[in-house]
């Protein structure tokens, strides 16, 4: 993707055709690194230790460190595993209170039934890497001891690296390490494509509804847009009301016109679930759309509350098209230079509704009524 392509579009891109295995892996990595820090931390207090009493030291630390990462890995793979299954599994339908609950009794057993291997199983065959010096073995004592601190380590670690996957989830794949880096603390440009995605008729909606209910209906709306956001490389910038905006760096948007096809991937997951929402609240989501590129600047912003904002014309112009959505009687609309850019599109519709004078704006611009024009035929995914 030319000079845009950096860590977090190749973090989106992996995350959106091997979600599992991302998840998974990931859990992995931070357990292999959080052992190796232990292992570190453990060598080095015994080599003090060796020095004070003056007791030779003959652990070899590099297959200390190997079967440290390896354990790690395992653990790690473990609690990835069982936390993808909880999350796909009772993320919709639970509190939050209730699946980090399940969570934590989850990583309780996975850490007492890896001590127990350990302990039983595992320890003879590993011991002469383990132990400094030939003829010690571990009292019931001992080993007490060093499963409360194995057992104290792990609880810490293992609220260090939840800590981690929920600034993960927050502010999406690949996001984090930029972060750390510094890399938005000063304003850095972008050529980013935006859609606005706004519910249709929603006033009538909440007054049918009720305020409760209007609220599950559209969190059960917005975690179905949630559900096409990784396969069409989408990026999730915020939530406002019944308002969601998307954004994508724009040669990843333009690229098997994802950025279109998303709008249209959404309404078939409306469709796919229309028992479920005509069950529960008497309706099916209706969802009116806008799309624009451009030059936009990306900077880290607040202190009580931080997060990478976006600004520039491009954004408030993606706003102002959707807002003239109903003005035309259309769903979707886009700016004629994206479609331009994008060029010929399969089994879709365009019809060019000319220049338009949009509020706030000096200039009229060129606008693009978009929709899918083979009813028939399922919006493929990307990823």
């Amino acid at each position: 993707m030319g000079k845009n392509f950096d860590y977090t579009t190749l973090a989106h891109r992996y995350t959106a055709r091997f979600p599992a295995s991302t998840y998974v892996g990931t859990q992995a990595n931070f357990w292999a690194l959080a052992n190796v820090l232990l292992v570190t931390i453990m060598t080095l207090q015994t080599r003090v230790i060796s020095e004070v009493v003056a007791l030779p030291v003959a652990g070899r630390f590099g297959t200390i460190l190997f079967i440290a990462v390896l354990w790690g890995g395992v653990y790690g793979v473990s609690l990835g595993l069982i936390g993808y299954y909880l999350d796909r599994r009772f993320i919709r339908t639970q509190s939050l209170g209730r699946v980090i609950m399940l969570k934590t009794v989850a990583s309780l057993a996975v850490l007492f039934l890896h001590l127990a291997l350990l302990r039983y199983v595992l320890f003879d065959l590993i011991s002469s890497s383990l132990l400094y010096s030939s003829g010690i073995t571990l009292t019931k004592a001992s080993w007490r001891y060093l499963f409360l601190l194995l057992l104290i380590y792990y609880f810490f670690m293992t609220l260090l690296i939840s800590f981690i996957n929920q600034i993960n989830k927050k502010y999406g794949p690949g996001v984090l390490i930029p972060l750390l880096l510094g890399k938005y603390r000063t304003p850095k440009e972008e050529e980013r494509i935006f859609m606005f995605m706004d519910l249709k008729s929603s006033t009538a909606t909440a007054e049918k509804l009720g305020h409760l209910t209007y609220s599950a209906f559209i969190r059960d709306c917005f975690s179905d847009i949630n559900a096409v956001v990784y396969p069409f490389r989408a990026q999730v910038y915020q939530y406002v009301g019944d308002e969601v905006v998307i954004t994508w760096p724009e040669q990843e948007g333009l690229k098997q016109h994802a950025c279109i096809r998303f709008y249209f991937a959404c309404q078939n997951q409306f469709i796919t679930r229309a028992e479920y929402y005509r069950t529960t609240y008497g309706l099916l989501p209706d969802f009116k759309a806008s799309l624009h590129t451009g030059t936009v600047t990306a900077v880290e912003i607040g202190e009580v509350k931080r997060d990478i904002a976006y600004h520039g014309d491009t954004v408030n112009t993606a706003a102002r098209i959707q807002s003239v959505c109903n003005e035309y009687g259309k769903s979707f609309l886009a700016f004629q230079y994206l479609i331009d850019r994008i060029g010929e599109l399969h089994y879709l519709k365009t019809e060019p509704l000319g220049l338009v004078q949009l509020k706030g704006k000096a200039e009229k611009i060129r606008l693009v009524s978009i929709d899918w024009d083979a009813p028939h035929k399922q919006v493929m995914i990307i990823a």
